[in-house]
């Protein structure tokens, strides 16, 4: 099978190229904006550059590699941002995704499409995958204006919804909580962490294997993939303290009225793993597991 990625020097799309690139049975094309900031692995995958906002170069890309799949992570994810740029999140997040469905038509390609659990307003999380959509930021309109692109098309296609991604990039260029936590701690740099909001925060690998199975399955329809316990960023924060064996007396409880933020976030999200778990096999770790992953990858980078 022949799988491209979009976003593929992003998070999500890096664990992708790591877990796709070690299967002999199937091809990866991996693309982005810019070079590729992946381990270059010898014959492992291809590289090319294609920025989806170009509809052109969009089309000719997919035209000329002709996959079975498109895994898009490629998105504006920061939701602030979206809501102080709302035309470039729009071009980003739904435009973009318009460009990936005619291309998709015309190559006879299955489209797996992320999402995310900011589509909901967050009055009653979890949610499963049949719950009514209200998003309370542009961020989560944008996301859900491109769901609605995908299930109104004619194209083959599936959609991953996903909560608070964590886990660590090659080159360490993004933080998380875990090493946000850890760092702080270590510096004696006292932090504020809500304990007023809830999600199921997700282990980048989980999500990239979540992703890989419903390819691999070709599976159509919408799939909660995320991690399995429903925490607050301070109890995130707790456990992260207590696994580095931390001082938490650093760590001071607070609610989401301490921070000014140009975006609503939903207050209690979270996701149903039910049709996950048992249509795919889908298997999140715990987040106590996730610490650990990442704990051992900090190690081996040091």
């Amino acid at each position: 099978m022949k799988i491209l990625v979009t976003g593929a020097n992003g998070l999500l799309g890096q664990k992708l190229v790591s877990l796709i690139s070690g299967s002999p049975s199937d091809q990866l094309i991996a693309t982005g904006r810019g070079a590729n900031r992946n381990p270059q692995l010898d014959g492992a995958y291809g590289y090319r550059e294609m920025d989806i906002t170009d509809e052109g170069q969009t089309l000719r890309v997919i035209s000329e590699e002709q996959p079975d799949v498109v895994i898009h992570t490629a998105a504006m994810t920061n939701v602030d941002q979206c809501e102080e740029d709302k035309e470039g999140c729009w071009r980003m997040n739904v435009s973009a995704v318009g460009h990936l469905i005619r291309a998709c038509e015309t190559s006879g390609t299955f489209l797996l499409h992320l999402s995310t659990d900011f589509i909901f307003n967050g009055a009653d999380g979890p949610y499963p995958e049949e719950a009514e959509a209200n998003p309370i930021s542009h961020y989560g309109e944008s996301k859900l204006a491109a769901e609605k692109l995908i299930i109104e098309s004619d194209i083959s296609w599936a959609i991953a919804r996903t909560v608070l991604v964590y886990g660590i990039a090659h080159d360490m260029s993004r933080s998380n909580i875990i090493l946000w936590v850890k760092k702080s701690i270590e510096d004696e740099k006292q932090i504020y962490v809500v304990n007023d909001q809830w999600r199921t925060p997700t282990l980048a690998e989980d999500l990239a294997q979540g992703c890989y199975l419903i390819a691999q399955k070709r599976a159509s329809g919408i799939f909660n993939i995320s991690g399995k316990d429903l925490l607050t960023p301070y109890e995130m924060a707790i456990k992260t303290a207590d696994f580095f064996e931390l001082d938490k007396s650093f760590i001071t409880e607070t609610d989401g009225s301490r921070f000014t933020q140009k975006a609503k976030r939903p207050p209690r999200t979270g996701f149903v793993l039910d049709k996950a778990e048992k249509e795919l096999g889908y298997s999140p770790k715990s987040f106590d597991e996730g610490i650990a992953i990442l704990a051992q990858q900090i190690a081996q980078r040091s």
